[in-house]
């Protein structure tokens, strides 16, 4: 977990101890005086335009109130709350609190607090995975156990009922499924012989069977069909069977 400090301190030390891993990023400024606020502010900025920057530990060893005044100056206080990097305030006081502790993500006692706040030790989580293993593995053990137990316990004319219920019902569904599908059979095939009749009336009802037993169709030059001798004038198209032709009235 890359970490970052704005002072020269001596956590990265203890915190390696913790993590062999982690990565520092040291920016010395002054920590005191007239211009400590604007070098810390200028280093704070620095870190969190930072994409590799997880914390920012703005850190200093304790001193007196006056000493300690650069931390409660509001351009550092508006700088902290503005930040999107988490800050972690160890400025290394017991009886004198700076406002950077009231607006800081993490308030630590000294960098050395903080290092242990933020920084896994990492014996100490291995130790924690091997004992949630470890409770993980004895919790599957007892639960298979107690199935096994359970199981065990069942007389054995009880595991016989269910095995015959079990057999009778998969007999069951067979059955069902067999009657299904004769049924869905029978379906179909009425349905076509419907659909044959169906055809059969259609065809015997069609102008073109009508034609094929021997009637005609009369119309006149201008299409209007003929229904009455005294329609029929001019020359007359005959529609029979298997074609057309024209026709004089006498």
């Amino acid at each position: 977990m890359p970490s970052s400090f704005t002072l020269p301190v001596t956590m990265p030390e203890n915190a390696r101890r913790r993590f062999a891993g982690v990565a520092f990023r040291v920016e010395n400024v002054a920590t005191q005086g007239p211009s400590a606020a604007n070098e810390v502010v200028a280093a704070l900025e620095r870190l969190d335009a930072d994409d590799a920057v997880d914390v920012i530990v703005i850190a200093r060893g304790g001193g007196s109130i006056e000493d300690l005044l650069p931390f409660s100056n509001e351009s550092l206080i508006r700088a902290v709350a503005a930040a999107r990097t988490p800050v972690v305030s160890a400025i290394g006081h017991e009886t004198d609190s700076p406002l950077l502790d009231l607006v800081a993500d993490l308030a630590a006692s000294t960098p050395t607090d903080a290092a242990r706040r933020i920084v896994p030790d990492v014996a100490e989580e291995r130790a924690r995975v091997a004992d949630l293993r470890e409770r993980a593995r004895q919790s599957i053990h007892q639960r298979l156990s107690g199935e096994s137990a359970l199981m065990a316990a069942l007389p054995s004319r009880m595991r016989d009922a269910v095995r015959v219920r079990l057999t009778r019902e998969a007999g069951e569904v067979a059955t069902l499924r067999e009657r299904g599908r004769r049924r869905a059979r029978a379906a179909l095939e009425a349905a076509g012989a419907d659909l044959v009749h169906v055809r059969a009336r259609v065809r015997a009802l069609s102008p073109q069977s009508t034609l094929d037993r021997g009637y005609a169709v009369v119309q006149r030059a201008d299409s209007v069909v003929v229904r009455d001798p005294v329609e029929a004038t001019g020359t007359l198209r005959i529609r029979v069977a298997r074609g057309e032709f024209d026709a004089h009235k006498l």
